[in-house]
């Protein structure tokens, strides 16, 4: 009888012994796994600063095609072609002194 009794507890230790092996796996891969909560959290911090990265671009953009339209042949501002002549050909007006 002893040694039935010493096969039942070698086997509930295998048991739990497996059971909780497989338990703390689980746990520290639903934690820090490729899709547990730290990655989510990774995640989330990088959406937002995406996020802020696209909302600078499209201010960008939306600055960029302002300028275009501005030099455009259907509406033509003059100081902005008048700033733009200066700055990329170096034309300035007769009556401007020029200090280097």
């Amino acid at each position: 009888m002893t040694t039935r009794t010493l096969r039942l507890s070698l086997g509930a230790m295998i048991f739990f012994t497996v059971a909780l092996t497989l338990t703390a796996y689980f746990t520290f891969t639903a934690v820090q796994g490729d899709f547990g909560l730290f990655r989510r959290a990774e995640i989330t911090v990088e959406r937002a600063r995406l996020a802020r990265e696209l909302a600078g671009l499209q201010a960008e953009v939306a600055r960029m095609e302002n300028l275009t339209r501005r030099l455009s042949d259907d509406y033509l501002d003059l100081d902005l072609l008048d700033q733009q002549a200066r700055d990329v050909l170096g034309l300035v007006r007769a009556d401007e002194i020029v200090v280097n």
